[in-house]
């Protein structure tokens, strides 16, 4: 169960990091995630949508046995969300002035 709980931790962080560069007027960048945050009554049910689609995803993984995938799916977002982290500090106005 551990592949699966970090995916799940990983894909929390990885909608948090969309919350904070929308929250500073940054886009998301992924298509299909942008594509379904603009379809629902507002970008949090997209998003929303879109991370549930992804558990859905980790959890259909595990229940097959998918370990490989799913742990070079938990080091993809891992990955991103040290990125998201970094992108966020050097876009930061707040940061920016100190």
């Amino acid at each position: 169960m551990g592949f699966l709980s970090l995916y799940c931790y990983l894909q929390l962080l990885d909608a948090l990091t969309t919350l904070a560069f929308l929250s500073i007027g940054v886009q998301e960048a992924n298509p299909l995630v942008r594509s379904l945050m603009s379809l629902g009554q507002s970008p949090l049910a997209g998003l929303v949508m879109a991370k549930l689609i992804a558990v859905a995803l980790g959890v259909y993984c595990w229940r097959q046995q998918r370990w490989k995938l799913l742990g070079k799916a938990n080091w993809f977002y891992a990955g991103l969300i040290v990125w998201n982290l970094f992108a966020l500090l050097a876009s930061s106005p707040a940061l920016a002035a100190s």
